[in-house]
């Protein structure tokens, strides 16, 4: 068992999570699970109180989660997304040797307003197509999006199915959508999105609003509200100034006003 060091100056739960923390970096891969909490109580011989504010510790860290009904799981170290012209998703995340899945989880009509409606430059009150997906692989998600649609995009998006909505659109409609615009900021999630995510409340989500136009008629077809899980996923901006001559500059980075 490993030794506890009680009136030490450091609170008897950091010191089990430093010792999980040491545990899952000698030899836990991602996925793998921790012991259940009633046996890692025992080995540390503390209360299940004090033994589960060291895995929240592990948790608040982005190591951890808790799956309800089966236990700990290690999360993965966090995948690389890139942001940049093309909107690809799963593509990105199989050429990282991941596999992706993305639900579908409503489809709804509803009338721009406000932002929706600046963004995808129309007039409010126009009807648009809103989908809600859920992005991720096997059963870890990454991120929570909202894409509203208008135009030659939302006609082939009435019948998306799920999974890459990219290579729905094209085989659909022949269109592509590229990245025009992105703006970067941080918040809380919402009850229910944090929950879709199954991450705390008290963790933030990197949010992205993208703009995405037409490759071939030039016009923006969709405005995207993603939350990704900051835990899972480290955003690789790539520079305008690098882009070839034909790309152009395709994307802004600046701060959420």
């Amino acid at each position: 068992m490993p030794q506890l060091v009680r009136q030490s100056g450091t609170a008897v739960w950091a010191q089990i999570a430093i010792a999980l923390r040491a545990e899952i970096e000698r030899g836990l891969d991602e996925g793998d699970w921790l012991p259940a909490e009633p046996e890692l109580a025992a080995r540390f011989g503390v209360n299940r109180h004090t033994l589960r504010r060291a895995v929240d510790e592990l948790i608040a860290e982005g190591l951890v989660e808790r799956v309800h009904g089966r236990g700990t799981r290690v999360l993965s170290r966090g995948l690389i997304y890139g942001i940049g012209r093309d909107t690809k998703f799963t593509e990105r995340l199989a050429a990282s040797g991941r596999t992706a899945q993305v639900t579908l989880l409503a489809r709804d009509e509803i009338v721009a307003a406000g932002g929706v409606a600046r963004r995808l430059r129309m007039a409010e009150g126009t009807p648009v197509l809103c989908l809600k997906t859920l992005r991720g692989e096997s059963d870890l998600p990454y991120a929570l999006t909202l894409h509203f649609m208008t135009g030659a995009a939302a006609e082939a998006a009435r019948s998306y199915p799920g999974g890459s909505l990219t290579r729905h659109l094209r085989a659909v409609a022949g269109i592509t959508l590229d990245r025009v615009e992105s703006l970067i900021s941080t918040r809380l999630p919402l009850p229910a999105d944090a929950l879709a995510l199954r991450m705390p409340r008290t963790q933030p989500v990197l949010r992205i609003k993208g703009v995405n136009a037409c490759r071939e008629c030039g016009v923006v077809q969709e405005y995207v509200i993603t939350q990704f899980r900051g835990d899972r996923i480290q955003l690789s901006v790539e520079d305008p100034e690098w882009a070839t001559e034909d790309q152009g500059p395709y994307m802004e980075v600046r701060p959420q006003p």
